[in-house]
């Protein structure tokens, strides 16, 4: 009876991790992906679990985020992903090493994982910019390590998501800021 109990419980704990990516707004492809569903059980879920149930959750369509340079566009997107990636190596779904980075691979435990990182991100800022698929795009990408990298602040060693292929020891937004102001001006300039 006891293979039954576990077998129940890891059922369980899909349905409700694919319960929380729906609220996530995440799409079909990446909770099957994250949790092993169906596409027909998911939907189901949805049905009988969210849609109509007073919680109004927008269902995506289409492909997900590939685009890793996202990531780097703006400032504030930029800081954000720092933040989140910071969140993750907390729960340790990330590491900040010199070598080779791990590569991530999708799972029911990492799922969780996956959820809390974004729960806890989303608490810490009023207006989070970065959605729930972007999120598993950052976790995927970092993991891999071809296009994004963690790396320190090259003046005070702050956490950065940076460009894994870049030239430049990265610098994080008010070091580079000061930087900006260190410059000389040229006469005449105000």
């Amino acid at each position: 009876m006891r293979i039954s109990d576990d077998r129940y419980s890891r059922d369980r704990l899909r349905l409700d991790i694919a319960i929380h990516f729906i609220r996530h707004e995440a799409r079909t492809h990446t909770i099957r992906q994250w949790t092993g569903l169906t596409d027909d059980r998911i939907r189901k879920l949805y049905r009988s679990y969210l849609h109509g149930g007073g919680v109004q959750v927008t269902r995506h369509r289409g492909k997900s985020p590939q685009q890793s340079s996202y990531f780097l566009r703006t400032a504030r997107v930029r800081q954000e992903a720092a933040v989140l990636a910071s969140v993750c190596c907390l729960l340790g779904m990330l590491k900040v090493s010199g070598g080779a980075p791990a590569r991530l691979a999708p799972g029911i435990g990492r799922a969780a994982s996956l959820c809390q990182a974004y729960e806890a991100y989303c608490a810490m800022l009023t207006e989070p910019v970065i959605t729930f698929e972007h999120a598993v795009l950052l976790i995927v990408a970092l993991s891999h390590g071809s296009e994004l990298a963690l790396q320190g602040c090259h003046e005070c060693g702050a956490l950065l998501v940076a460009d894994a292929l870049a030239l430049q020891p990265p610098h994080c937004l008010v070091c580079a800021g000061e930087g900006l102001r260190a410059v000389p001006r040229r006469p005449g300039s105000h």
